[in-house]
Formats: C-alpha cells, sequence, structure tokens
C-alpha cells in the first residue's frame, strides 16, 4: 500500500503522479478516487498530465483516451489498456493498493 496525499490536496478534477516503478496517476474523477500507470501505452507520456472528462483520461501527446475505471483505451491510438489499482481513503489519507498481476489487486 503507498500513502498519496491527504484527500483535501486531491480536488475533484485533479490528478497526481506518484514517483513509484511504474509512475502511478491518481484521479479524482467527479469525487471518485482512481488509479492507472501514469505511462500512456501508446507512447511515453504522463497521463497525469492529460485531460480528465469525466471517468476518461486524455493523453496529452496524441488524444488516447482511457477509462479510469477498466484502464481500456476509448480510441485510437492506444490499442493496450493501462494497468489499474485500487484505491482506498482511510483517516482523510489516500492510499493506493499496487496490482500485482492483471486484474489482481493486492
Amino acid at each position: 500500500m503507498i500513502t498519496v496525499c491527504r484527500l483535501e490536496d486531491l480536488p475533484m478534477g485533479e490528478s497526481v503522479r506518484i514517483d513509484t516503478t511504474p509512475p502511478i496517476a491518481v484521479f479524482n474523477a467527479d469525487g471518485e478516487l482512481y488509479a492507472v500507470d501514469d505511462t500512456c501505452t501508446h507512447q511515453d507520456a504522463s497521463l497525469s498530465e492529460g485531460w480528465l472528462e469525466g471517468c476518461l483520461v486524455e493523453c496529452p501527446l496524441h488524444a488516447a483516451s482511457f477509462d479510469l475505471r477498466t484502464g481500456k483505451p476509448t480510441c485510437l491510438p492506444a490499442r493496450r489498456p493501462v494497468r489499474t489499482h485500487r484505491v482506498s481513503v482511510e483517516d482523510g489519507v489516500v492510499h493506493v493498493h499496487l496490482t500485482i498481476e492483471e486484474g489482481t489487486a493486492a
């Protein structure tokens, strides 16, 4: 489990990048928290620097879009999903639970 920040430090519509290996982006999409690997699967670009609309994040480099709930790309040029991670909030602190294998959260 990785401690990210206090919940009040991640306002709606914003994201934060965690410098792990690989880096992870945590998003507050309309009050719901999501975490995905931060690097676009099409080309090396930080999704935390992308545009958030609802549960979708658009890559800032080539406009590939990903569903934060599933990690699946919603349009080209991305074809492969980004890995998703479970997020929890305990005592006002946001935590990410790293996914060890595809589809399995720690």
